[in-house]
C-alpha cells in the first residue's frame, strides 16, 4: 500500500491590519460635564472617516485626544499602536492637525508662517516641501502676504500646508471648511480626495452633512456617545420608518395640518414642501391626502423618497439610541 502524500497546509487569511488610530471606552470630563462618554473607534490606513453631530457632541474633544492635545479621563487612545499620551511628543511627527480656529500668525507672511512650523517640527529641506504645497493649494502667488490679510478660505489653505509640511500618515481635521465659500470649500474636498488617494488617513468633523458623504465612514456623535458607525449608504438605511415627501396649499394650512397626524413625525421643511418620517416602512398614502384634504389642503405632492443623511442625522439624534454597527 502507498502512502498518501502528506495533506498540504491550508492557507492562513492575512492578519487585519491594525487600526492607526484607536479610542476604547474614552471618556472626557471638565469638571462636572462630561464631554465624552465611553467613545469606540477604530481608523484604518486610507480611510477617510467623518465626525458629525450638534454643538457639545464631542467631534473637538475626540481630534484633540487623538491630537495628544487633552488626556483621556478613562479609556484607552492609542496612535500607531502606540499610547497617545505618554507619547505625545514622538507622534506628533506622524499626525497633522488643522484646528476648527485659524491658529496661525496674522502678522506673519504665508512664507514666514510656514517657516515657523518648518523649525517647530525639525523639518529639513523645507522651502521645496512648502512651494510644492504652496502651488497645490493657489497660494504660491501670495507667499509674501500677511496671513491677516488672506481671505478666509485661504487662510484654511494656509494651514492645510502647515500641517502637511511634515508628511503626516494621518491628518485630523475640525471643521475645516466652516465659513467658507462653496467654491473654496470644493476645491478644498477635492484637495483631500487627492491626499486619500495618495495613501493619507484623514479624520474630518464636519457640520456639512454634504461632506460627510464624501468619507469611507461617518461616526455620529451626540452628547458624548457614538449613535452610529457606518458608511454613508449604509448609515441611510437605519433611519427608522420612512420618507414622505409632501407638498400642496395654502401652506400655512398644510403646515398646521401635517402636526395633527399622529402617523408623521418630525416633519421638517424641504423646498416648497416638507419631509416628514413615518414609523410604516410603506406609508399608507391615500390615508395622509385624505386626511390633509379633509383638513382644507389641495394637496400637491405626496409620495415616498429616499431617505437623505440628513433625514437619518435627525431622526437618530432626536431619539438617542445605539445603531448597529455595518458593513458598506
Amino acid at each position: 500500500m502507498t502512502a498518501a502524500p502528506p495533506t498540504a497546509p491550508l492557507p492562513t487569511a492575512p492578519a487585519p491590519e491594525a487600526a492607526v488610530a484607536a479610542l476604547q471606552s474614552v471618556e472626557l470630563a471638565y469638571g462636572t460635564v462630561r464631554a465624552l462618554r465611553g467613545i469606540d473607534l477604530e481608523v484604518h490606513r486610507g480611510e477617510a472617516v467623518g465626525l458629525i453631530g450638534p454643538d457639545g457632541a464631542g467631534k473637538t474633544s475626540t481630534l484633540r485626544i487623538l491630537a495628544g492635545l487633552q488626556r483621556p479621563t478613562a479609556g484607552e487612545a492609542r496612535l500607531f499602536q502606540l499610547p497617545i499620551w505618554p507619547n505625545r511628543r514622538r507622534l506628533q511627527r506622524r499626525l497633522g492637525y488643522l484646528a476648527q480656529r485659524f491658529a496661525l500668525y496674522g502678522d506673519l507672511t504665508v512664507e514666514e508662517n510656514i517657516r515657523f512650523f518648518a523649525l517647530l517640527l525639525g523639518v529639513a529641506n523645507w522651502r521645496l516641501r512648502a512651494e510644492a504645497l504652496l502651488e497645490r493649494v493657489g497660494l504660491l502667488p501670495f507667499r509674501h502676504r500677511l496671513a491677516d490679510q488672506l481671505s478666509g478660505g485661504m487662510k484654511q489653505k494656509l494651514a492645510l500646508v502647515c500641517s502637511l509640511l511634515h508628511s503626516p500618515e494621518i491628518l485630523l481635521l475640525d471643521e475645516p471648511t466652516a465659513g467658507v465659500d462653496p467654491v473654496t470649500r470644493r476645491e478644498f474636498w477635492r484637495l483631500l480626495a487627492d491626499l486619500l488617494a495618495e495613501g493619507l488617513t484623514l479624520l474630518v468633523a464636519t457640520p456639512y452633512l454634504d461632506e460627510a458623504e464624501r468619507c469611507t465612514r461617518v461616526l455620529l456623535l451626540h452628547s458624548g456617545r457614538v449613535l452610529a458607525d457606518a458608511p454613508p449608504r449604509r448609515l441611510r438605511s437605519l433611519l427608522p420608518g420612512s420618507i414622505v415627501e409632501i407638498s400642496g396649499s395654502p401652506r400655512q394650512t398644510l403646515r398646521a395640518a401635517l402636526a395633527t397626524l399622529p402617523q408623521l413625525q418630525d416633519v421638517q421643511p424641504f423646498a416648497a414642501g416638507y419631509h416628514a418620517r413615518t414609523t410604516d416602512p410603506t406609508p399608507d398614502l391615500e390615508a395622509i391626502s385624505r386626511a390633509l384634504t379633509a383638513a382644507g389642503v389641495t394637496v400637491h405632492t405626496c409620495k415616498p423618497v429616499p431617505a437623505s443623511l440628513e433625514d437619518t442625522f435627525l431622526a437618530l439624534t432626536a431619539t438617542p439610541r445605539r445603531a448597529p454597527q455595518g458593513d458598506p
